[in-house]
């Protein structure tokens, strides 16, 4: 079997879904040890509130005492998982299913003690940590259930990063929570939710992220050269004019890898070291090669 048919034959195993299932538990598997060891180890022992549909889910009984958590959360998950299947797909949802047993399995399972006296370094690091795992397990192609479904979806419908929806509902939650819980222990809450919806954002889309290239120069045909040859990434050269020159400039266009972002800046001053260079962060893209849309 010559190189290309290997090349071809790993790539076809890592498609086959057989293949990604070890994975995939894998990674839920991580993610939720993180998780319940930032559960069980500090938001516990600082009687911290919870974020998500699990804190939605202990609100609620504290206002109706007669209903468990457990049922609530239940009930809770049951329009969420439906909408998942809808929405997201049958793959996701099944993992999803997977990553709530794991998860609950966790957090039952592992009893740790972390010693962090001091409240703001105790919500500074849950933060650190829950945001982390919850990083992991949607790295996967499912969930862990309750709030991470409903982020998937508005990710996929209105391009609302993972982290900052989180944010954003968790601090709809405490505010009301306030009323319920003391004020002091609203706002260390609010800054563990706040530290790990930063975390998940960076675990779950930092190393993705894409650059947008503009790049004017005389010698733009070297450096188009370069950036098809060395780094395997299109260019596009766009027609343009000097506003004050009213000289012809051909303009190149490009979206790279964060990571490819150093050696696209040498390849250009190397050719060119008067070269005018923009770069700009962008929010999604959408193509092969360079795309970076969630994988869910």
């Amino acid at each position: 079997m010559n190189d290309n048919e290997l090349k071809l034959a790993d790539s076809e195993k890592k498609k086959d879904p057989i293949y990604q299932v070890p994975v995939n538990i894998f990674l839920l598997i991580i993610g939720s040890v993180f998780c319940a060891v930032a559960i069980n180890g500090i938001l516990i022992p600082h009687e911290f509130l919870s974020g998500g549909f699990s804190g939605l889910s202990l609100f609620i009984h504290y206002l109706l005492p007669g209903i468990s958590v457990g049922i609530i959360y239940f009930l809770l998950n049951i329009p969420l998982y439906a909408l998942g299947w809808r929405y997201v797909g049958r793959r996701f949802f099944l993992y999803s299913i997977a990553g709530m047993v794991i998860f609950s399995l966790c957090i039952g399972l592992i009893k740790v003690s972390i010693p962090v006296n001091d409240k703001i370094l105790s919500a500074i690091l849950a933060g650190i940590i829950s945001g982390t795992g919850s990083g992991i397990i949607l790295r996967s192609l499912g969930s862990a259930g309750g709030l991470d479904i409903l982020c998937v979806i508005t990710l996929k419908k209105s391009s609302i990063s993972v982290g900052n929806s989180t944010l954003i509902f968790n601090s709809i939650i405490l505010c009301f929570a306030a009323f319920v819980f003391s004020l002091d222990t609203a706002l260390y809450t609010l800054i563990y939710i706040y530290v790990s919806a930063q975390i998940m954002n960076l675990v779950v889309s930092g190393l993705s992220k894409r650059k947008a290239v503009f790049i004017i120069s005389d010698r733009w045909e070297d450096i188009a050269r370069d950036i098809l040859s060395k780094t395997r990434r299109g260019v596009t050269v766009i027609e343009g004019k000097g506003a004050y020159t009213m000289r012809d400039k051909n303009v190149l266009y490009t979206v790279i890898a964060l990571q490819e972002l150093p050696q696209l800046k040498a390849l250009i001053l190397k050719i060119d070291p008067q070269a005018f260079v923009v770069v700009t962060d962008t929010l999604e893209v959408i193509g092969q090669g360079v795309g970076n849309q969630p994988h869910w």
